[in-house]
């Protein structure tokens, strides 16, 4: 990189969710996709990645799993989450190529929007041509956002597509326990049969149900319980 080349300039505001890492995944059947993205913010691997999935399959989480990893290996990684930053201009991505890696979340949010799209494209080319690792997510194929731009769709074809596969239920409860346990309590199987049957489906969500019930528990000295449960969620 050219050190006359000034720094990337992002919108205040954008960090990574420090639990967001590759520990922190249910891997599932979502293996050779794990280890693709850790490939990629390696620096090797294919050029190019897209993931996507239904809203709260995990997408977001990979993607910042893949900047941590980038991080930690001395590597400068930029983390696009669309859904924050399609209020500022595409000129933001003006730089990006001094990036060794670059993750774009939500990219379905740009679907017919000429701008962005023509963005997107010509940032896809610079980072290709600088030999910049690009991982990409959506929630939905690169077909099925149905872009305006044909090129735009046939280059996020380029590389490898992973569909990220849902995590089974017994997973999510494994999860579950395993988080409290780090953070030193249990829940009682009532109490997670009735999180998982008044909470959202998702891990995610379901995830931040355990966090405000711990930190609620720890404010109030109060084990959790069902009873807790209701008067802290409003179940």
């Amino acid at each position: 990189m050219s050190e006359l080349t000034p720094p990337v300039q992002l919108p205040l505001g954008i960090s990574l969710r420090e639990e967001a890492r590759f520990e922190n995944f249910v891997t599932g059947d979502n293996g050779l996709l794990c280890e693709a993205l850790k490939a990629s913010s390696a620096g090797g691997g294919d050029p190019v990645l897209y993931l996507w999935g239904h809203s709260g399959s995990g997408c977001s989480h990979l993607l910042q799993a893949a900047c941590h990893q980038a991080d930690a290996l001395g590597r400068q990684a930029a983390y696009l989450p669309l859904q924050e930053l399609i209020a500022f201009e595409p000129s933001l991505f003006d730089g990006l190529e001094q990036m060794d890696l670059v993750c774009i979340d939500d990219l379905q949010l740009i679907a017919q929007q000429a701008v962005w799209e023509e963005a997107v494209f010509h940032l896809f080319n610079r980072l290709r041509e600088a030999g910049v690792r690009l991982i990409v997510a959506a929630t939905q194929s690169p077909a099925g956002i149905q872009l305006a731009l044909p090129d735009l769709t046939s280059r996020l074809q380029w590389g490898l597509v992973f569909q990220v596969q849902p995590i089974q239920e017994a997973a999510k409860i494994d999860t579950l326990k395993a988080r409290a346990a780090s953070r030193g309590f249990e829940l009682s199987d009532e109490v997670l049969r009735y999180i998982m049957h008044h909470g959202k489906r998702d891990l995610t969500e379901l995830l931040k149900v355990l966090d405000e019930l711990d930190h609620a528990s720890l404010s109030a000295h109060r084990r959790i319980t069902v009873p807790f449960v209701k008067q802290v969620m409003g179940w």
